[in-house]
């Protein structure tokens, strides 16, 4: 049995390459492949045929999919595909059919003219991101759903790996676009057809993987006899609740008309969700205070006929609310309405200036003049090996400093790393200076993202996975999407001043840092609740293993 928190290099080898992390690897990888085609090829490609800066970054705005994903999240917790799903299992059967999507609309957007159909093009790009969000609820449930509640730790190398091989899709595998760019016959359209290709060489994960076995389809099943209680015992308040319900997620999917809009219109739209979400969770908490007794049977039967019946629409209306509204109340309930408020501030505004960074990296690289090649070579290839190699550092590190430490300390690194591009922005094409920006900026972004992510996987409850860590992983690339859209605009508006744009950047982090330090005592708890709980398994591991020598 391989030590949850190994010791010497060879016990870490060992760890980190167990078969569930491999797998979590190679998922990893088919995850940050799409960002590819719809983020910085296809900047590249749009910068190179003359559309504008603020062009580009408004084209960024179909990553909104990913902001939004928690809205459909539900449907890969609860819906089986025919067919596959008895072929492949629940988590397998919803990766394959996005990957297969992603191949599709990439073939499809090579085809497409840019400079005549850029409308166009930005709806293809969104398929892509949609197919993509999906596939990534899938990918980050099998993940959490791989590592048992008994290992707490192991999550963080889970982050890890997954970081590593987003990176190696995003990254390593990224640079070949631009090498092939820079060469004779390669165009960004035959380009853009080999990158569909290779998505297909991806879905080779879904065959290597097993599917985690869990205890989940119970815990909804005993989640809708509780519903189906409420329904029959209050149905008008459960329909107001789901008639809300519908009005939140409606408003939230109408929200992509004015994206990118005015950012008055954006926050607008943010308090009217926010009440609506106010108003559901204070009337599903007033439900669940009436609700009928436990105990109470849910239907008619031959020796019960006093007990009455379950209709066909408390069963929808049970199905329902389990499938869109039990996740998000379950998460409030457990942490409370305050501290879960600021778990999700705390996670919008985190990354928000690395998304702006990241949105105009590629344009500023080109503007001050390094090549295609030169961004392959230092950009991407650099990047790659930089951010795997401090990625595992990085959860090596925070299994034993902790997650709270380990984000305050990465995200600090993070924002100040962003100087050195302010640096290069006034030095100019410095091939040693962007060297160190890229390492650095590798190796905090690394270490915040691995840490980011064993965050957000140690709130999610095992019962609804995909949807809870949709729901905070979605709000994190809402920050990034929202406000990293006018990243090309903020730049217009400092006339084209790089350097000053890096310093703005810089201190994006500070208001999620202050936010992480109000609620560090409560995480602390929470690990080491975990810890204990981790603790006690090796324990009762480590006393089976000896009374089975004994016996022996």
């Amino acid at each position: 049995m391989i030590s949850a928190q190994p010791k010497g290099w060879r016990e870490a080898l060992a760890f980190y390459t167990q078969r569930r992390l491999l797998i979590i690897f190679l998922f990893g990888v088919a995850s940050g492949y799409p960002w590819l085609m719809i983020g910085s090829s296809m900047s590249a490609w749009l910068n190179e045929i003359g559309i504008n800066r603020t062009s580009i970054g408004y084209f960024g705005a179909v990553f909104a999919a990913y902001s939004v994903n928690f809205l459909w999240s539900p449907l890969i917790d609860r819906v089986r595909l025919p067919f596959m799903h008895k072929w492949l299992g629940q988590r397998r059967s919803w990766i394959l059919l996005c990957q297969l999507g992603i191949a599709f609309g990439c073939f499809h957007l090579a085809s497409v003219d840019l400079a005549e159909g850029l409308r166009y093009a930005a709806m293809v790009a969104l398929f892509i991101a949609v197919c993509s969000s999906t596939q990534d609820i899938g990918i980050d449930a099998y993940r959490i759903d791989s590592i048992g509640e008994n290992e707490a730790r192991v999550q963080s190398a889970a982050a890890a790996m997954a970081t590593a091989g987003w990176w190696t899709g995003y990254g390593a595998i990224g640079a070949i676009p631009f090498f092939l760019s820079d060469l004779p016959g390669w165009d960004w359209p035959l380009i853009y057809q080999g990158m569909a290709a290779f998505m297909l060489v991806l879905t080779a994960g879904v065959w290597l993987a097993r599917e985690p076995q869990t205890a989940r389809r119970a815990l909804q099943i005993e989640s809708e006899h509780k519903y189906q209680r409420i329904a029959r015992a209050r149905p008008g308040k459960t329909l107001a609740l789901t008639l809300l319900s519908a009005l939140f997620i409606t408003s939230a999917l109408l929200a992509w008309n004015f994206l990118p809009g005015v950012l008055s219109a954006i926050s607008a739209w943010a308090l009217w969700q926010l009440g609506l979400l106010t108003l559901i969770i204070r009337l599903l908490v007033q439900l669940h205070l009436e609700q009928a007794p436990a105990g109470e049977p849910l239907s008619n039967s031959v020796n019960n006929r006093a007990a009455p019946a379950v209709k066909r629409s408390h069963r929808m209306i049970a199905w329902i609310m389990v499938t869109t509204i039990e996740p998000i109340y379950e998460f409030f309930n457990r942490n409370g309405v305050r501290m879960a408020l600021t778990v999700l501030l705390f996670i919008t505004l985190f990354k928000v200036g690395e998304a702006f960074l990241g949105r105009m990296s590629i344009v500023f690289y080109q503007e001050i003049g390094f090549t295609n090649t030169d961004i392959a070579i230092f950009s991407k290839l650099m990047n790659w090996w930089v951010t795997i190699l401090f990625a595992l550092i990085g959860s090596y590190v925070n299994m034993r400093l902790g997650i709270i430490k380990g984000l305050i300390i990465g995200g600090s690194a993070m924002a100040l790393s962003n100087l050195l591009f302010a640096a290069l922005a006034v030095v100019g094409p410095d091939k040693s200076l962007f060297v160190v920006a890229v390492i650095s900026d590798g190796f905090t972004s690394a270490w915040s993202t691995v840490a980011f992510v064993a965050f957000i996987s140690l709130l999610a409850n095992r019962a609804f996975t995909a949807t809870q860590y949709a729901l905070m992983a979605s709000l994190g690339t809402l920050g990034r999407t929202l406000l990293g859209t006018y990243s090309g605009a903020m730049v217009d508006w400092l006339n084209g001043n790089w350097a000053v744009f890096f310093l703005l950047t810089t201190v994006m982090v500070i208001p999620s840092l202050l936010l992480l330090w109000t609620i560090r005592h409560r995480i602390y708890a929470l690990e080491n609740e975990n810890n204990q709980r981790q603790a006690t398994a090796d324990f009762e591991r480590d006393q089976a293993a000896a009374a089975k020598r004994d016996r022996q």
